[in-house]
């Protein structure tokens, strides 16, 4: 016996696309107020966290976002003296960026003050529930 697959009609599917978008700004807004990071700017020193140092170009590919947004990004973070940028010697159209120092004891600052009880996102989902949002969300993105 086959399962026959449910398909949503283009009505079902744009009130669900405009769901996530719907809560895609709510919770962006919360997380920004929560921790006084915008959510991209926190990803991108999430990857410099990570990789002491890497090329715009790559923060563009793991963000998936374009360039015009990564430099406008890394500008904010650099007059917040949060990430130091400087080009590649060998090849002056490449941009290596690094986070400072500042940056990091700010981001630990940040993270120590989001404890289990003044997080409002810990209750949120149970692990159960955030394992399958996000296997639902990556079925989405491919």
């Amino acid at each position: 016996m086959c399962k026959r697959r449910y398909r949503l009609n283009l009505r079902e599917f744009s009130s669900l696309l405009y769901q996530i978008k719907i809560a895609n700004q709510e919770m962006t807004s919360k997380f920004e107020e929560v921790t006084g990071f915008s959510l991209t700017r926190y990803e991108l020193m999430m990857i410099l966290k990570a990789t002491g140092k890497c090329s715009q170009k790559e923060i563009q590919h793991q963000l998936h976002i374009d360039s015009a947004a990564v430099t406008r990004h890394l500008k904010i973070l650099e007059e917040k003296e949060y990430v130091i940028r400087e080009r590649n010697k060998e090849n002056n159209r490449e941009i290596f960026v690094e986070m400072t120092e500042k940056a990091r004891m700010d981001l630990e600052s940040c993270e120590k003050e989001q404890d289990h009880s003044q997080n409002p996102f810990y209750d949120l989902l149970s692990s159960v529930e955030e394992k399958q949002l996000r296997q639902l969300l990556n079925k989405l993105i491919k």
